[in-house]
């Protein structure tokens, strides 16, 4: 079946773009219908196969926006054909849009002098996608409201899933759930989540951090409620902190091509590879400029999802990307006023947790991006990187999956990682609390008896009775497995 709109600029022009999440097609259909990923067309409504500027106009009202696709197929619109539409229809809303967007992606001028008088019409459709603050064109009467620049924006769509979790205002309420928990077990619940937050940000990327590197991290956890806003010298700071090789410490972002590697041998090893690195720093000074401003006025929990995968996909240092980009969620947070008071979610637990998730949110982008470099393997280590692709893949991305993805590990955050720690706290101190009032014994000893017995379902194993056999009474070991069971009970 012959398909319209983005899938048919896509490949009739042969377009560097990865294929559109739903492909129009004409399709024995009586009106335009979603089926499945499918949006089918009838024919009596389908653009003509030849005419660019009527596919992007349909596109345009039923597809939504794909500013990678747009970015590239209006260079081949001619300005007599934008003209000749605006003749027949000076008010429309998507030819106002198309023409916004022409002299936006072409920097070119188009010859039409007539005022525009329809009502001002928003880029994005606030009912359709998670928007920004609006900047207005007053020529076309379009305001462009994406979330970044006309040189960097990621997409958002408001899926039934995403809408939902944002409905739940999971930052609203884990800080009303902290705000339950008397001042003692609160601050040990914040503890617990930095102390945990730095292991397992460590444990994704395979790495056991030592004592003094996992000092180093909880101290830029705690950084993060400055609220110092990014900057390449801020990131570099952060990124020193997160490694301990002095060779892979960055001065600057990087000026060399960096990529992801998979254990194989060659040119099939290579997994992902970012932007070279004149157009990283290009790319990183805008989603900079987002974090610091626009992102203000975003939901937090979107705007800090946007922030630390678009920062992971551009992977401006050699080294510490991935914790970095996961610290950044902290700081969007932070920095947006959404945690106050030194407060923590341990996304970073959550997303340990839901690793084989976290890897397919990422492979979303990594993988289609993967397939416009040429990557030709020389010797040893010694590889060339050839772009086949065009820097819309970059500029303009889809951040709905990884927007749904980081709500969910908020949301697990709180109502899993925080709520069953803090179960186990209130437990242990009611079994402390307990043998204590009844037994004398080493506080070192029952302290380490009662986390390992609570950690084991409530029973003392075998062989910690045998290690603790001359410092503790045996009836101690089944009084502390009986309170065990009896909290709650």
């Amino acid at each position: 079946m012959p398909t319209v709109g983005y899938a048919y600029l896509r490949d009739a022009l042969k377009l560097k773009a990865f294929t559109p999440k739903r492909i129009a097609m004409i399709k024995p259909v009586t009106r335009i219908t979603l089926i499945g990923d499918c949006l089918a067309v009838p024919a009596a409504v389908a653009p003509a196969q030849g005419s660019t500027l009527e596919h992007i106009l349909f596109a345009l009202k039923h597809e939504g926006i794909n500013l990678c696709i747009l970015a590239q197929a209006l260079e081949f619109v001619e300005a007599s054909d934008l003209s000749s539409e605006l003749g027949r229809s000076p008010n429309g809303v998507f030819i106002r849009k198309t023409c916004f967007l022409w002299e936006s992606f072409t920097g070119k001028q188009l010859d039409y002098s007539v005022p525009v008088r329809g009502s001002v019409v928003a880029l994005f459709d606030p009912k359709r996608y998670v928007t920004g603050p609006a900047v207005r064109n007053s020529r076309w009467r379009v305001d462009f409201n994406g979330l970044g620049s006309l040189h960097y924006c990621a997409t958002v769509e408001r899926t039934v899933r995403l809408q939902e979790l944002i409905d739940l205002d999971i930052v609203g309420r884990a800080q009303v759930f902290m705000a339950t928990l008397p001042p003692e077990m609160m601050d040990r619940a914040i503890n617990w989540a930095y102390l945990h937050e730095t292991r397992d940000s460590f444990a994704i990327e395979k790495e056991e951090p030592s004592e003094e590197k996992s000092r180093r991290f909880v101290r830029l956890l705690r950084q993060a409620h400055e609220r110092t806003e990014l900057s390449e010298d801020y990131l570099v700071e952060l990124q020193n902190s997160t490694v301990s090789n002095p060779f892979d410490k960055a001065v600057l972002f990087r000026h060399q091509q960096n990529h992801l590697h998979n254990g194989l041998r060659g040119a099939a090893g290579v997994s992902y590879v970012p932007p070279a690195a004149q157009l990283c720093r290009e790319l990183m000074e805008e989603l900079m400029t987002f974090a610091n401003h626009s992102a203000k006025q975003v939901e937090p929990l979107i705007a800090a999802a946007v922030v630390a995968f678009g920062f992971v996909f551009l992977h401006p240092f050699m080294d510490g990307n991935g914790r970095l980009s996961r610290f950044l969620i902290h700081q969007i947070l932070c920095q947006s006023g959404a945690l106050r008071n030194g407060f923590l979610l341990p996304v970073s637990v959550a997303m340990k947790h839901e690793e084989s998730n976290y890897l397919q949110t990422l492979k979303a982008f990594s993988k289609p991006a993967r397939e416009f470099w040429s990557v030709t393997w020389l010797d040893s280590d010694q590889m060339t990187f050839d772009f086949i692709g065009h820097d819309a893949i970059y500029r303009f991305w889809d951040a709905t999956h990884c927007a749904e993805f980081t709500l969910q590990m908020a949301l697990r955050a709180l109502e899993v990682e925080l709520r069953e720690e803090t179960e186990f706290l209130e437990k242990y101190d009611f079994v402390i609390k307990a043998v204590n009032d009844r037994f004398d014994v080493r506080g070192s000893d029952l302290s380490r008896l009662v986390m390992m017995c609570l950690d084991n379902a409530g029973k003392v194993s075998k062989h910690r009775r045998k290690q603790f056999q001359y410092s503790v009474p045996e009836e101690v070991f089944d009084f502390i497995e009986e309170m065990s069971s009896a909290y709650g009970g």
